[in-house]
C-alpha cells in the first residue's frame, strides 16, 4: 500500500486544529498507520529539510518548526501522496483553493499549518527520518474490502 508523510506544524497544533486536519484525511479514505506528537529535534529538522538548508528562508523555517510541538503522521492509501497534496492545497495559502486544508485554515506561507510529502521518494525519505518500522500499526478499517470478504 502507498504511504505518505504528513506533519501538522506548530501553528496547527497551537491553534487546536489537529482533529480537523486528521478528519479530512480520514474522510477521504486514507488510513493513519503511525502518529507522534513531538518537539522535532534540530537533527531531524536538518535532515528533513536538507534541500533547503542553504536557502535564505531556512533559518526562520528551522526556528519556526522547532518553536512548538508537531504531529508527525504516516498515512496509507492508493495514490496517497497525490491525494494528500490535493487535500493540502498550494504552499501559499493565498493561492490555495477553498476546500483545501491551507485554503480553509492557513493565512501565510510561513505558517501554513501542514507539511505533506511531494513525491513517493520524499515520502519514503521523510517517513524513515521520523518513524521506525516498529512504530507502524497494522489494522483494517471498517470500510476496507478485506473485512467484507
Amino acid at each position: 500500500m502507498d504511504r505518505t508523510f504528513v506533519m501538522i506544524k506548530p501553528d496547527g497544533v497551537q491553534r487546536g486544529i489537529i482533529g480537523a486536519v486528521i478528519s479530512r484525511l480520514e474522510a477521504k479514505g486514507l488510513k493513519l498507520v503511525a502518529a507522534n506528537l513531538t518537539m522535532i529535534s534540530e537533527e531531524k529538522v536538518m535532515e528533513h529539510y536538507a534541500e533547503h538548508v542553504a536557502k535564505p528562508f531556512f533559518p526562520s523555517l528551522k526556528e519556526y518548526i522547532m518553536s512548538g510541538p508537531v504531529v508527525a503522521m504516516v498515512w496509507e492509501g492508493k495514490g496517497s501522496v497525490a491525494i494528500v497534496r490535493k487535500l493540502v492545497g498550494a504552499t501559499n495559502p493565498a493561492d490555495a483553493a477553498p476546500g483545501t486544508i491551507r485554503g480553509d485554515m492557513a493565512m501565510e506561507t510561513g505558517k501554513n499549518v501542514i507539511h505533506a510529502s511531494d513525491s513517493d521518494e520524499s515520502a519514503a525519505r521523510e517517513i524513515a527520518i521520523h518513524f521506525a518500522n516498529a512504530e507502524f500499526v497494522a489494522y483494517a478499517r471498517l470500510d476496507e474490502p478485506a473485512l467484507y470478504e
